[in-house]
């Protein structure tokens, strides 16, 4: 079963002295990389490493974050040999699979690794207009993969780019819907040092109906977690309006008004709900 995930942190697999950072940075998750972050001379080793990620993954105990591993995408030369290490790690250790073009990739990364949640990233055009026959074919999650689509559709990077990319992104948090999935997670903003930029990112992707975020380094994770949590006016108007819910369900009564003449029906009392599931799932600190 999916852990509800607010922000994960990728760290490359190739970098075992950056591991006890990434497992103690206070991310929900851990995205553990073998593809972009990896140059191709050294993906032999960062497979290897894999099993130390896992060493001190374990010892953590029960405080331990989800795990994910991106692979190199379905026909790159290391996709089979980094399906089968991931295959060798701990059940839990999901898999990230970038440049998701199909259910027929998905398919076959269930096939080679047997029980594995698979998280599909859709980086082209194509992918995101196939996002609800991927999101229907037993991914635990879908995303967009920005940087290729950005290239391939001739949205700049950074600020400037954010209202071409508002379609795509609203079009995989719809199919995640659609499909039954969690909502899905923003991909990584590019620039580390641009914070305020992340900030107005990630508020414009909060309203779209992303949960939450990717991160490239622990700086963002206090700016990602602090825009996704609910703040204290929402969190106590969803209380108000659930509190109300059980009055009126005694009363006999649907739909009702709250005091500050706001009409309330079913489907405003299914936000409150997820503003309150997001206020009380705990979170991981550094």
């Amino acid at each position: 079963m999916t852990r509800a995930i607010m922000v994960a942190l990728y760290a490359p697999a190739d970098r075992p002295e950056r591991f006890d950072k990434a497992l103690d940075a206070g991310a929900d998750a851990v995205i553990v990389d073998l593809e972009d972050a990896v140059a191709p001379s050294r993906k032999a080793s960062a497979r290897a490493a894999l099993a130390d990620f896992a060493a001190a993954w374990a010892s953590r105990g029960a405080s331990v974050p989800a795990v994910q591993v991106r692979v190199n995408a379905r026909g790159a030369e290391a996709h089979d040999a980094d399906v089968a290490a991931v295959a060798a790690l701990p059940a839990a250790f999901g898999i990230r699979l970038p440049k998701t073009q199909s259910p027929d990739d998905v398919a076959a990364v269930r096939a080679a690794a047997p029980g594995r949640e698979v998280h599909a990233l859709l980086e082209s055009a194509l992918s995101i207009e196939r996002a609800f026959e991927i999101a229907q074919a037993g991914v635990a999650s879908i995303a967009v993969g920005e940087a290729d689509l950005r290239a391939e559709i001739g949205v700049p990077a950074g600020r400037a780019g954010e209202p071409g990319l508002a379609w795509s992104r609203a079009r995989v948090v719809n199919a995640a819907a659609a499909a039954g999935l969690p909502l899905p997670l923003m991909a990584v903003w590019a620039d580390v040092a641009d914070l305020d930029g992340l900030k107005e990112s990630c508020a414009a992707g909060r309203a779209l109906g992303y949960a939450g975020r990717t991160a490239i380094h622990p700086r963002q994770i206090e700016v990602i977690r602090r825009v996704f949590t609910p703040g204290p006016d929402e969190v106590e108007r969803a209380q108000r309006i659930v509190e109300r819910v059980r009055t009126a369900a005694a009363d006999g009564t649907g739909a009702f008004v709250l005091d500050d003449g706001t009409f309330i029906d079913v489907a405003m009392v299914k936000a409150a709900q997820r503003v309150l599931a997001a206020h009380e799932t705990p979170r991981r600190q550094p």
